[in-house]
């Protein structure tokens, strides 16, 4: 019987190794396959308030934003061909990322990556040299397939890579590429859009970060868990020996064996994962990333532009503040990186809810007293609007310190080697099922629910964070492949998990 790891004073198992150059190089390299997701993100909103591109593609939108400006603020932008154009991208990456599922298993992580960077840039290409609408939702598509690949197998890679003392920092790399895509974006199209087809080089520029994920995926190492789930035992205890900077890997290799070794006896992973046994999982896998789309994050992150010129700020001035929201994001994705293996799961969880709640429940308010129920504001005083963008940007921070970040991290981290693709192909296709729902009918949304909408997020912000309270064990510090002993231990998901497998 093999060695399992090394058990310490409260139960715990602890293995040997250190944060190695080489494993944080690795880890960096990886999490930049974010910068498409982020991107994209901040790209589609700039683009779509750009007056070139409404005209050319979209004229109904920009005669109907023209001929509106000084009546129901509301409505200006309630297209569903405009939305569409958005959303797209999502349904493709829902259906790409079950099929990522196979890829990842069969020939491992980085070829998922590779695959993901290939499709993405052949997407951006295609829509910055379009010139009819069918080329740009073929164009999205493309990109959706990226995108589907890349966000079921990055956050795996970076949690089966990093030392579990340091998983959360190095994962939340992988938020941090999310959060410098959208604020890249963001002043690209603050200069773009004085180019009349500067619309051409937002979307075309989403070439630049397909490339840096489709070479990283070419020089970068597959993860030791991935190598011996297709019989490469050697090779998996050499890379894992250089990993961890230490010859002491025995524990840990025997117990990636042991896992892998259960995991070759599911022959049908998806069917597994309605097993009881899987209940705490399955349930993670759905309602985190669901939650995560529920706080209102991408109606604020996709239309950002939209969003501030609805408010009352010109062209200019609404893409400025999308650049400052930016600025919050990418800096309390950061604090984020610092306080995740510190602080743990749990308290970034519970504190950023309630600051999302405050801020909401403030933005509402700001928004209703000025705009009503016919959104005609008269003249908007500028500090009116800033003291908007301010609570703005406090429910922003809150999001990328808490449920952005861990919204990915959590799921990736939990999942048992035998369900651990289809798993994290779950977590990704409902993200984007709730992704493209919400970026569907959220102009639909704001002209019907005007400042309600806000009300409408906050209380699914007090949903998720109850839900938190009550279900979600703390992962801070525990080893990947012991993560199984959180729900054993845990007040009501030990009744589900089968502790002979412990």
């Amino acid at each position: 019987m093999p060695s399992v790891g090394i058990v310490i004073g409260d139960g715990k198992k602890e293995y040997p190794g250190k944060l190695t150059l080489y494993v944080t190089v690795t880890c960096i390299v990886a999490a930049m396959g974010g910068l498409i997701f982020g991107y994209d993100i901040g790209i589609s909103g700039g683009v779509t308030t750009m007056d070139s591109f409404q005209q050319k593609f979209f004229p109904s939108v920009y005669e109907k934003q023209k001929k509106d400006h000084d009546s129901n603020q509301y409505c200006r932008f309630d297209s569903v061909s405009l939305t569409l154009f958005t959303s797209s991208l999502y349904l493709a990456a829902l259906c790409s990322s079950l099929v990522a599922s196979y890829v990842t298993r069969q020939f491992g992580r980085k070829i998922s990556m590779l695959l993901g960077g290939v499709l993405f840039c052949a997407g951006a290409l295609l829509n910055g040299f379009a010139t009819a609408v069918w080329m740009l939702i073929v164009g999205r598509l493309l990109l959706g397939f990226g995108i589907g690949f890349t966000n079921q197998s990055v956050p795996l890679y970076l949690s089966e890579m990093a030392p579990y003392k340091y998983r959360g920092a190095l994962n939340i790399g992988f938020q941090l590429s999310i959060t410098i895509g959208i604020l890249v974006a963001n002043v690209l199209n603050f200069f773009f859009s004085k180019i009349s087809w500067g619309w051409r080089l937002s979307l075309g520029g989403a070439v630049v970060p397909a490339l840096i994920i489709t070479v990283g995926s070419l020089i970068l190492p597959d993860t030791p868990n991935s190598m011996i789930e297709r019989g490469q035992f050697r090779l998996a205890e050499a890379k894992l020996r250089k990993i961890r900077g230490v010859d002491d890997i025995d524990d840990e290799i025997n117990d990636l064996i042991i896992a892998s070794e259960a995991s070759k006896l599911v022959e049908h992973p998806w069917r597994n994962l309605l097993q009881r046994k899987y209940r705490p999982h399955l349930t993670m896998a759905i309602l985190i990333p669901a939650f995560q789309q529920l706080t209102g994050i991408n109606v604020i992150m996709f239309y950002a532009p939209v969003l501030f010129q609805t408010i009352g700020f010109g062209s200019d001035a609404a893409l400025i503040s999308a650049v400052v929201t930016g600025l919050v994001n990418v800096g309390a994705t950061v604090v984020s990186i610092y306080g995740v293996d510190k602080w743990g799961r749990r308290f970034l969880f519970l504190e950023g809810g309630f600051q999302m709640l405050i801020s909401q429940v403030a933005v509402a308010a700001a928004i209703g007293a000025k705009f009503g129920v016919d959104g005609t504001p008269g003249v908007l005083p500028k500090w009116y609007a800033i003291v908007v963008v301010l609570f703005i940007c406090i429910y922003v921070a809150a999001f990328a310190w808490s449920w952005g970040p861990l919204g990915w991290l959590v799921p990736s981290e939990i999942f048992p080697l035998e369900i651990r693709s289809a798993a994290q192909s779950i977590t990704v296709s409902v993200n984007m099922i709730f992704t493209f729902l919400i970026a569907q009918v959220f102009l639909m949304m704001l002209c019907h629910l005007k400042f309600g909408l806000f009300i409408f997020f906050a209380f699914f912000v007090v949903v998720m964070s109850i839900f938190v309270y009550l279900f979600l064990p703390e992962t801070r510090g525990v080893p990947i492949e012991e993560m199984n002993r959180v729900w054993r231990s845990h007040w009501y998901w030990s009744k589900f998990v089968d502790a002979r497998r412990i």
